[in-house]
């Protein structure tokens, strides 16, 4: 075959063959691949058009990296942005709907290592990717298999630091007199809770504070109630639900936080963006930096209501 290239068609021509045989095809045209959180790659044909989510904070990371429209159903829990509320609703983590899952045809189903559902759904033919995180690098990372399983590589690093520099804000809110303050983030009555290793403990790390609960216990430990109590913190931070009972618990009313009302009782909506490990943590640390601004600003604690 003669290609006849003349004048500058020859110079674009030449240089267009020269970056093809550099770079190769467009990664769409290759397809998209990404190693999940087993260890096993995730292939995809091509960007997906169909979108399931079964975890929340999936859910708002798919959505805060440009393909929210993909997505066509979710589990019960994902609440943000408000147009998934009225997406299908497919069950929790441990009771996700099989036939309703495989009844919205996904290109792609992203669910957390923990869910039950994700060997039945593969062995029905459905390409699934299990992601989670528990530590703010786990989150980088999320970001980054996200916005390429969508194809929008490019979106993680943007994301990534748009969330840094809202933690930074949120410590720059923090008083001096407040760093340093010996904080217990409970996670469940049982009691779970966020240790300094977690995405939480490492907020409240940035934002100057420190948690009684160490690294070393993991990033969600299950706790002796007795350790809260040697541990003694001079600040609890708890979900509004469960702060009334706490001088109810063995040993419990004894503590400084306890007896003083140094415990900030965190609205449910607040909550939820604590307990998501997603773009939406800087404002979690914004709800950080408020408890500590409350336990710093003493005199006035109980007249603001921020604690109890």
């Amino acid at each position: 075959m003669t290609i006849a290239l003349r004048g500058v068609g020859l110079g674009v021509a030449l240089l267009a063959l020269v970056l093809l045989c550099l770079w190769g095809p467009p990664a769409h045209a290759q397809g998209i691949s990404v190693v999940d959180d087993r260890g096993v790659t995730v292939r995809l044909p091509r960007a997906p058009q169909r979108i399931v989510t079964l975890l929340p904070s999936i859910t708002e990371s798919v959505c805060a990296l440009g393909a929210c429209k993909q997505v066509v159903a979710t589990d019960r829990w994902s609440n943000w942005p408000a147009s998934v509320q009225a997406l299908p609703k497919l069950g929790g983590l441990d009771d996700a709907n099989v036939e309703l899952i495989v009844a919205q045809k996904p290109d792609l189903v992203l669910v957390a290592p923990s869910s039950r559902v994700a060997p039945r759904l593969r062995a029905l033919g459905l390409t699934v990717a299990e992601l989670d995180a528990q530590d703010l690098s786990q989150v980088q990372k999320l970001f980054g298999k996200i916005a390429a399983l969508i194809g929008q590589p490019q979106a993680a690093d943007l994301r990534w630091k748009a969330l840094q520099a809202e933690i930074d804000a949120a410590r720059d809110q923090v008083p001096l007199k407040a760093r340093g303050t010996r904080v217990y983030f409970e996670v469940g009555a049982t009691p779970y809770a966020a240790g300094a290793a977690s995405f939480i403990g490492q907020l409240l790390t940035r934002l100057g504070a420190v948690n009684v609960v160490p690294a070393e216990l993991g990033p969600f430990p299950k706790l002796n109630p007795e350790f809260v109590v040697r541990a003694n913190p001079d600040l609890i931070m708890i979900a509004a639900e469960e702060a009334d009972g706490l001088a109810a618990r063995p040993g419990w009313a004894r503590l400084k936080a306890v007896a003083g009302h140094h415990v900030c009782a965190i609205a449910h909506a607040d909550y939820d963006l604590l307990a998501r490990p997603g773009p939406r943590l800087g404002l979690g640390a914004a709800v950080l930096a408020r408890c500590l601004n409350a336990y710093a600003a003493s005199g006035t604690l109980a007249a603001k209501g921020a604690l109890r």
